[in-house]
């Protein structure tokens, strides 16, 4: 598809960047797990002849099976070599780091000039030949998902963003806390309401009431005494 903005050229660059990030990724993941593979059965093969050793197995199928151990470490070491994962590797970093700088330069134009396409075509080129056209259709595809998920969730954030900032959020959460004060004040005044407080003066007439009541009642019970005892 023909490009006709510097827009739809950066958009087109990022993408096919993503594609080769994602294929690349995909290498390294193999290559560690067949190196990792190589390093377990190293490990087994060790711990196979350390416990013949120990234990004194000294029959046949067990003195053939380091030899078989050894001979699968040769053959996954030669399938690692033949698939050439770090040459793979090698060239998809190469070209993501043209597509890279060709990406970095067009973002720095607003317009679509003859130095623009020129890079733009290489990195094209560059690409082309870095991978097979299945495996790029297939990479292609997951970038492209990926990127409209991004921007998806960039345009989300960028909405909530301008939502939080407007000035009638701004207002509404001025009266929101206005209205929370405002309920504070009025319970505080209900409670001050049901339970008001007195004057100490107030209170220590029933005290000193009381304490008549308790005096005279003491000495009408001694006034009564005598008059029992006659």
């Amino acid at each position: 598809m023909e490009k006709s903005t510097i827009r739809e050229i950066v958009s087109d660059l990022k993408a096919k960047r993503d594609a080769l990030s994602l294929a690349h990724e995909q290498l390294k993941k193999d290559n560690d797990d067949w190196n990792k593979c190589i390093i377990v059965l190293s490990l087994m093969t060790g711990m196979i002849e350390s416990a013949k050793i120990r234990m004194g197995w000294n029959s046949d199928g067990m003195a053939l099976l380091p030899i078989i151990m050894s001979s699968i470490i040769a053959s996954v070491s030669a399938l690692i070599k033949f698939k050439k994962f770090p040459e793979q590797m090698e060239v998809l970093i190469q070209s993501t780091s043209l597509l890279t700088n060709t990406l970095n330069k067009c973002r720095n134009h607003t317009e679509i000039d003859a130095d623009i396409l020129v890079e733009y075509h290489t990195a094209l080129e560059k690409l082309e030949t870095a991978i097979y056209p299945d495996i790029r259709k297939k990479y292609l595809r997951m970038s492209h998902r990926n990127l409209i998920d991004i921007m998806k969730i960039e345009k989300k954030f960028f909405t909530q963003i301008d939502i939080t900032n407007s000035p009638n959020t701004e207002k509404s959460t001025q009266t929101e806390e206005e209205n929370l004060s405002s309920s504070a004040s009025s319970s505080s005044d209900e409670r001050g309401n049901s339970f008001p407080l007195r004057p100490l003066s107030q209170l220590r007439n029933p005290i000193r009431s009381l304490g008549g009541f308790v005096t005279s009642e003491h000495k009408s019970d001694e006034d009564d005494s005598p008059s029992e005892e006659v």
